[in-house]
């Protein structure tokens, strides 16, 4: 007589020693899981749900200037290093851990148009309505010392902005026209113009090094070689832009942040078309900062919120904004990606985690996963309606909800009426233009 008996073999399931992981039998065969693809969209949609509970982004405010904040500054090597300038001249270094200023100085009379730091952290240098350019060191002064400046330049204009080069000791400011300077002479080494026009921002290249960036109040974007000292290229748009910043891992690509609501990344080689238009301000786009990935863009506007943009994408995937918050002047993105400083009219820094519900701290290896876990889930089910309506809910003020609703009649309006002209000309009469390429007016060369 035959009898069937189970053997299983104790190397499939016993652990050799003590600190081995258990074991544990699994069989993937999908037959035997019927219900695991309803299992994994509940867990989807719960740690989605649980993403939007935990979203807190907004982590503190530093409140000690007495005037607006007109410009921001990142230190090159120190990630708990800011600099910031303010409506009344003065200038405040802040230490991010203890959240408090650590260095106060009154740099100009009026405003303080731009700051930037040197490319090895040991100085920086700030302009302002007195028409100067100073140098201070980033240290402060030993005991007994007096705050002064490491040098001072007396200029003919008004400096509006500044930017240093990133491996070189030269900057970079503009006015009337674009100065390059070097770092041990009082006069610029060249000036390059294009126009009439005051220049409102100048940004080097941080990969191309020798190409940089200005934006003038007569609309256009003009790109200089540092090398032929001559304008290479402009690009003039419908309305003017505020300030353009670089991508730090796309040597060619910039954006621009402009009066009509939108920004505009473009590609240097073919500034013609916008590689792609970014929409959902409601009010003029006052500054941008990328950050150090290059996958994501953080803008501030004068509607009193600031949105992080995906660079691929025309829509935001984060606004942030507070009750006490006002328009927002300017932005930075940390260098270690993981928060964004803003300044604005009220005279507060704040600052943001740039993932609004990531967790704090050190997380433990099972935490880890379990984030993981939730990430890959709530990619495979992000375009279901239910997970897409959670995920991309955000709660606005009354006065951003109202303007998006007015302006969204506004588009419809004219879409209907150029549709109705097209209807009622002749053929080929009145032509479809790409949203693209309608705010481009003339790339010149």
């Amino acid at each position: 007589m035959k009898v069937k008996m189970l053997s299983r073999n104790p190397d499939n399931y016993v652990r050799e020693t003590k600190l081995d992981i258990q074991r544990v039998p699994r069989n993937y065969d999908p037959t035997l899981h019927p219900f695991e693809v309803p299992r994994e969209y509940v867990r989807a949609l719960n740690a989605t749900k649980l993403e939007r509970v935990f979203a807190k982004p907004f982590l503190a405010s530093l409140d000690g200037h007495r005037d607006g904040v007109n410009c921001l500054a990142k230190h090159p090597k120190s990630l708990t290093t800011v600099l910031s300038g303010a409506c009344d001249g003065e200038v405040k270094i802040w230490n991010l851990t203890r959240r408090k200023c650590v260095r106060t100085i009154q740099a100009h009379e009026g405003f303080v148009r731009g700051i930037c730091a040197r490319f090895c952290g040991t100085s920086f240098f700030t302009v302002g309505d007195d028409k100067t350019v100073k140098q201070w060191k980033m240290d402060g002064p030993g005991c007994g010392e007096e705050e002064e400046p490491l040098q001072t330049i007396l200029g003919k204009t008004v400096y509006t902005g500044i930017d240093h080069h990133w491996k070189d000791p030269v900057f970079a400011t503009c006015g009337q026209q674009v100065d390059i300077w070097d770092e041990q002479r009082t006069s610029p080494v060249c000036s390059m113009n294009w126009g009439f026009d005051s220049i409102c921002s100048v940004k080097f290249n941080p990969i191309e090094t020798f190409i940089l960036g200005s934006c003038a109040s007569d609309r256009n974007i003009v790109l200089y070689d540092m090398r032929q000292a001559t304008p290479l290229k402009k690009v003039i748009l419908d309305m003017r832009t505020n300030t353009i910043c670089w991508n730090p891992m796309e040597a060619f690509h910039f954006t621009a942040a402009n009066e009509d609501y939108n920004l505009y990344t473009f590609d240097m080689r073919a500034l013609d078309t916008p590689v792609q238009v970014h929409m959902d301000h409601v009010s003029a786009v006052l500054d941008v900062d990328y950050s150090p990935t290059g996958k994501e863009f953080v803008s501030a506007s004068f509607d009193k919120s600031i949105r992080i943009f995906p660079v691929e994408r025309s829509r935001s995937r984060e606004v942030y904004h507070t009750k006490r918050m006002q328009h927002v002047i300017c932005v930075k993105w940390t260098s270690d990606s993981k928060y964004i400083m803003c300044g604005s009219d009220e005279m507060n820094i704040r600052l943001w985690k740039a993932n609004a519900s990531e967790k704090l701290g050190v997380l433990s290896s099972r935490e880890k996963a379990a984030n993981d876990y939730n990430q890959k889930l709530k990619e495979k089910f992000q375009y279901h309606p239910h997970v897409k309506r959670i995920a991309r809910h955000r709660h606005l003020p009354k006065s951003i909800y109202s303007q998006i609703q007015e302006q969204r009649i506004m588009r419809e309006s004219r879409r209907r009426k150029e549709m109705n002209r097209r209807k009622h000309s002749k053929p080929g009469s009145v032509p479809v233009v790409s949203e693209r390429k309608k705010h481009v007016v003339a790339v010149v060369k």
